[in-house]
């Protein structure tokens, strides 16, 4: 059975270290995890791991966070993965920072990543999994805070916060979503 997991963020090193970018930082976790490697291919850099039977795709799209659908859609409908095999990782503003909420579904919740995924799959259900960033900015500087690099307190407790966002992943793929929300989503 193949998963799609995609991390959504921004390539290029002025990215790195960003809040923006933690769904990169995730799935970088599982590849390195499960020893995988990255390779450039069609619309992002892909990696291809295996995990209790399962085939994990996971993909950073290097199409810049408001076109991540297209790189979705293309390797969605390339390796013939159903959109309830799709996890789409995310920055929430809406979430305490380490918090990670899994929905099975819903609105793009503001996020651009989230919209123009919808609007290519022409669906808003697909897993989804918000990693909380926290929304501490002063109001108009949303867009700095987004885009600013982790603090050095969030930087230390980030290895938690991505392990246990590996292990939402895992449990996602081997046992279901239902499961991976009833564990992770506290």
């Amino acid at each position: 059975m193949k998963y799609l997991i995609t991390g959504l963020g921004n390539m290029g090193y002025e990215y790195d270290d960003t809040r923006h970018n933690i769904g990169f930082e995730v799935v970088d976790q599982i590849c390195t995890a499960l020893g995988g490697t990255w390779r450039q291919d069609t619309h992002g850099d892909l990696a291809e791991v295996k995990h209790k039977g399962r085939t994990l795709i996971l993909l950073k799209p290097n199409t810049y966070m408001n076109l991540s659908g297209k790189a979705v859609r293309y390797w969605l409908q390339k390796e013939k993965i159903p959109n309830e095999n799709l996890m789409v990782i995310c920055d929430d503003l809406n979430l305490p920072f380490g918090k990670i909420r899994i929905r099975p579904n819903g609105s793009d919740g503001g996020h651009n990543g989230l919209k123009n995924i919808q609007e290519l799959l022409a669906s808003t259900a697909y897993p989804r999994m918000r990693m909380g960033i926290g929304s501490a900015f002063s109001k108009g500087k949303q867009v700095n805070f987004v885009l600013g690099k982790w603090t050095e307190d969030e930087r230390a407790e980030l290895p938690n916060i991505l392990e246990r966002a590996d292990e939402a992943v895992r449990t996602f793929a081997t046992i279901g979503l239902d499961r991976a929300m009833n564990f992770f989503n506290k």
